[in-house]
């Protein structure tokens, strides 16, 4: 299906020169950061940003959406054992897989609607939005300019070497230590399979921050996107 979400164009009419997709976590929609763009744009001049609407309706409710199903998803049982982190991320692959297709081929019309290429687009991930965009920026061609992730964890670490594209982009990796829902234990295990795959990768520990962005992490990222884009 077509993806679509909320957008916000560069002010005053500028030229749009790059793009940032922010990818919304399990149960929200693309209005729960496009809130972002304004907190961004000084960075970044000439950039559009969007944030589509994850493909299908969440299970867990009648509002949001999700990008692929959680329901044997267990916050709870990832806390007290974090061995049982990488088999429960390994079982989430085929919804990753399932859900790049559409994905992959909105990075291409947001792309193509500015006359840019893929490498002047950034792909800005919260939560499961993490999941996705790690999946889609590492592993489609053209590769994409940068990928952030907040707050999310590597999916299929196990077969990411092998998928990875051909000069993967730089990524940024960001995640609070008091976070509840995915424990900052994933964002080592995202680091180490990373570099293992010779991925340029940073990241950044949020004392006391939840399950959440704040704005430390907007600052990191605002400089990590004005430097990938040269501005």
């Amino acid at each position: 299906m077509a993806l679509s979400g909320p957008s916000v164009l560069p002010a005053d009419g500028q030229a749009v020169q790059q793009a940032v997709i922010f990818l919304h976590g399990y149960g929200a929609d693309g209005n729960d950061l496009i809130d972002l763009a304004p907190m961004l744009a000084d960075a970044l001049p000439g950039t559009a940003f969007y944030s589509p609407n994850a493909p299908q309706p969440c299970e867990m409710g009648p509002f949001g959406r999700q990008w692929f199903s959680l329901s044997q998803y267990d916050p709870e049982m990832l806390r007290r054992n974090p061995a049982t982190l990488a088999p429960a991320y390994a079982q989430m692959q085929d919804g990753t897989r399932a859900a790049a297709p559409d994905l992959s081929a909105y990075i291409d019309s947001v792309a193509a609607s500015h006359g840019i290429g893929r490498d002047r687009v950034a792909l800005v991930g919260f939560s499961q939005g993490t999941m996705m965009a790690l999946h889609v920026g590492l592993r489609t061609q053209p590769p994409v300019a940068a990928v952030v992730g907040f707050s999310g964890a590597l999916i299929g670490a196990e077969t990411l070497e092998a998928e990875l594209v051909d000069e993967p982009p730089p990524v940024l990796l960001i995640h609070g230590d008091a976070d509840q829902i995915v424990p900052i234990a994933a964002m080592g295990m995202a680091s180490r399979a990373l570099e293992d795959a010779g991925v340029d990768v940073n990241t950044m520990t949020c004392a006391g921050l939840e399950h959440g962005i704040d704005r430390d992490g907007l600052e990191l990222t605002a400089g990590f996107l004005a430097h990938v884009f040269g501005l």
